[in-house]
């Protein structure tokens, strides 16, 4: 990792399925139990000491405007997707990084795990999945990160593409890259960008300008990097529809 550990948020997307809470104002700023999701992270991150944080904007990025942030720009949120947007921050990748997505809330205790792991490739792996789905029609579990994992291994991971009954947990869309995986992670994507262009296929993506970061991770574990569940048992929530948040107010005590 860096001298002084930095962050990298995505925080550019619409937030459609939150309406009306995102017609005039970002994902990251809706509030949870009082406090935004963006305000949560930081707190969380600077717990573990990480205070270079970076946040990737797009939609109503005037709104996202906080002291002793940095900022980069992802204009073109509404034709991209997460992998475009964490590479809108590429020069921020150099020397490692921690990551994260701007519509989850998690306990400090969460960001620490990744603080104190030593892998290069550090991914949060949540094994209670499951509690979060009973009930939750709006988001199904055929949306969720699913993660197959053996003996601490990630061997793959993403929206439908490990079965329920295969999955060891949910990837939550918070990790660690260490410098060496940084770097990796950059080269590959440049190789990957000049090959493909923006609109050939890549992974479960129809164009590449539109992968997810997991489809770039399932990439490199098929190259041989290996990837390292850091296993929770639950301490978060991702924030996706209405009912996600109305649920999470109840929930959400941190």
């Amino acid at each position: 990792m860096t001298a002084t550990p930095r962050a990298i948020i995505v925080a550019a997307g619409m937030g459609r399925r939150l309406a009306p809470y995102t017609d005039d104002r970002p994902k990251c700023l809706v509030e949870v139990a009082g406090r935004t999701m963006l305000a949560r992270q930081i707190d969380a991150y600077h717990q573990a000491g990480v205070t270079d944080i970076v946040v990737v904007r797009g939609y109503r990025k005037e709104l996202i405007d906080l002291p002793g942030l940095r900022y980069h720009d992802n204009d073109d949120y509404r034709t991209n997707n997460i992998l475009a947007s964490l590479f809108c921050a590429e020069e921020a990748m150099e020397g490692g990084f921690f990551f994260s997505y701007s519509d989850i809330v998690f306990r400090p205790e969460v960001t620490a795990a990744l603080a104190s792991s030593t892998a290069d490739y550090a991914l949060i792996v949540d094994r209670r999945w499951r509690d979060a789905y009973a009930g939750r029609d709006l988001h199904p579990v055929s949306e969720a990160e699913l993660a197959h994992v053996k003996d601490g291994r990630v061997l793959a991971l993403g929206k439908r593409v490990v079965p329920a009954e295969q999955a060891h947990g949910e990837f939550i869309g918070h990790a660690r890259f260490s410098a060496a995986a940084a770097a990796r992670m950059r080269s590959e994507y440049r190789r990957l960008r000049a090959e493909l262009g923006k609109d050939r296929p890549f992974g479960t993506a129809p164009r590449f300008e539109v992968a997810y970061l997991t489809d770039l991770l399932n990439h490199l574990i098929a190259a041989g990097e290996t990837l390292t569940a850091v296993d929770i048992d639950g301490g978060w929530r991702e924030i996706d529809t209405t009912q996600d948040l109305e649920r999470a107010q109840e929930i959400v005590d941190w």
